[in-house]
This record gives structure tokens, C-alpha cells and sequence, in this order.
């Protein structure tokens, strides 16, 4: 069974590559999980946050928003001495200020869902990707997501950010062609969210 060749690492990395990765995502807690996630990554392979992230989930309240906005200093110290997180002070004070962020959207009626959704106009786009040579870093869909991300407060999505979130969230698919989940996460595009 062909994979894309960056998930061949160990077993979690191939189980979330065929269960997760390009599955479009509309779940409002699960997308802003995925973001805090993905901006803690910056600098550091996926598999890295992967290997940590039922860690992240308990440490991290769940990623509930409302809890996390409430942080407070000696919270932040408990995250920063917590050895199963990235230990980054500007990405764990990210998180929060993404929290805040989230919940000003929520406050003025705009789900998170439809917010990031609304860069690929609500339908994933699918590419025809023959190697991971061929996937770029970051497009103009990302670019414009971290622009509107960062004009509602958000921090830690610049545009490569934004693409690896766009990719984990099914917003693209980018699963080589030969990977034999091209054609099922294509499948699941078509569906009605």
C-alpha cells in the first residue's frame, strides 16, 4: 500500500496519515486545536507535536477556548515545567492569545468554521500532486488565512502554518496521487459537510 513518503516514520505517523491527515475538518474545537497544534510545530516536525499531543489535549484543558483565555501566570509556569509539551514561552502565551482571539470571532457571530473554511470557499481543494516535490510551502489560499487570522489577533500562523492546518484539515488535499488515500479523502470532499 503506497503512502506519501513523509508519514513512513513509525506507526503513529502512518495511523494519522491514513485516519486524519486531509480529512476535511468542520468541528470548530477541533480546528482550533489543530491550529494551536500547528503553530507549536513551527520549527519542529509534526511527528514531535504528534507524539505529544494527548499530552497537549490534557494540559491544554481539552483545548477549550473559554478555559484557556483564563490563563493565568501560574498556569503558564505549570505548562512551561510540563515536559510533554513544547516548552516555548511565546507559543504557550500564542495559545492563549489564540484562545482570546477565538472567542472575540465567537463574540461577533463568526463560527471558527466558517472563518478558516471561508479560504477555499468552503470546499476542499484538490490537487493533483505526483511528489512531495510538487507541494509547496504555502499558496495564496494560506497567505490570505494568515493575513485574516493575524488581523483577528491571532498569533503563530504565518502562511506555512496556515498551508500544513489547510492540509491537516482537509481545506486541500494533498495527498500524493499514488497514496492510496487520495481517492477516498477526495471521496470524502465531495460529501456534503
Amino acid at each position: 500500500m503506497e503512502r506519501c513518503a513523509w508519514c513512513e516514520s513509525s506507526d503513529l505517523y502512518r495511523h494519522y496519515h491514513d485516519t486524519e491527515w486531509g480529512v476535511p475538518l468542520r468541528d470548530n474545537r477541533a480546528l482550533f486545536e489543530l491550529l494551536i497544534l500547528e503553530g507549536a510545530q513551527a520549527g519542529l516536525s509534526w511527528s514531535t507535536v504528534l507524539n505529544k499531543r494527548e499530552t497537549y489535549r490534557a494540559a491544554f484543558d481539552g483545548f477549550d477556548p473559554a478555559k484557556i483565555a483564563q490563563y493565568d501566570d501560574r498556569k503558564v509556569a505549570a505548562l512551561l515545567a510540563n515536559p510533554g509539551i513544547i516548552r516555548n514561552r511565546l507559543k504557550v502565551a500564542a495559545a492563549i492569545t489564540n484562545a482570546k482571539a477565538y472567542l472575540s470571532l465567537q463574540a461577533q457571530g463568526q463560527s471558527f468554521n466558517a472563518f478558516v473554511w471561508q479560504f477555499v470557499q468552503g470546499k476542499p481543494l484538490q490537487n493533483m500532486r505526483h511528489s512531495l516535490q510538487e507541494v509547496p510551502a504555502k499558496t495564496p489560499q494560506s497567505d490570505a488565512m494568515s493575513k485574516a487570522l493575524l488581523k483577528a489577533g491571532f498569533k503563530f500562523v504565518g502562511s506555512t502554518i496556515c498551508y500544513a492546518f489547510m492540509q491537516a484539515s482537509g481545506m486541500v488535499n494533498d495527498h500524493v496521487v499514488t497514496c492510496h488515500r487520495h481517492a477516498p479523502v477526495k471521496k470524502l470532499a465531495a460529501s456534503k459537510p
